[in-house]
């Protein structure tokens, strides 16, 4: 389940319906899927896109995506610094960033225009929708691992927008759970 924060002023938001109502006005779409079609943490992402099948169909009718894919991302992955400095600068893309996450966890940070800036911890069973034109970053949870469905209007993919601000600068990923409750 998804926890929104206003790291601003320290408010926090748990509960799925109070999270859909917070984020509507910033035009982002949160959904939580019950794992009714859980696979497990080896399937091929063939396997995933089949399984989900009719949850991307859906998402593609009411979002006019045209393609899906699995990423996955692990302490061992190739090239992951390097990949996690692209995603934790702010920055926007020209269409929706849609993600489903089927394992892991981690943080966006969304920055409306003229507003404060929210964090979403997002975990299994979470669907988030940015829409396109959303200033925003993304870091990985400190167990550094997420699988997702990503879905796009191109099949090309999005490629990021950057902003130079720097105001990512100014955020911490931080993320809650069991390592963050005391004894």
């Amino acid at each position: 389940m998804a926890i929104l924060r206003y790291p601003d002023d320290a408010r926090r938001v748990e509960h799925p319906d109070e999270i859909v109502r917070a984020l509507r006005p910033l035009g982002i779409v949160y959904e939580q899927w019950e794992p009714t079609r859980p696979v497990g943490p080896d399937a091929t992402p063939e396997t995933v896109l089949e399984v989900y099948a009719p949850d991307i169909e859906r998402l593609k009718r009411e979002g006019g995506y045209v393609t899906a894919d699995v990423i996955q991302v692990k302490p061992e992955t190739p090239g992951l610094e390097e990949m996690l400095r692209k995603f934790s600068r702010e920055h926007r893309h020209d269409e929706d960033e849609v993600r489903f996450i089927l394992q892991g966890s981690g943080v966006f940070h969304i920055r409306p225009e003229g507003g404060a800036v929210v964090a979403i911890q997002v975990e299994a069973g979470d669907l988030l929708r940015v829409p396109a034109g959303t200033l925003h970053w993304f870091d990985l949870c400190p167990d550094r691992r997420i699988r997702a469905i990503r879905l796009f209007k191109d099949a090309s993919g999005w490629v990021p927008r950057y902003t130079e601000s720097g105001v990512d600068r100014s955020y911490q990923p931080v993320c809650l759970g069991p390592a963050h409750v005391p004894a």
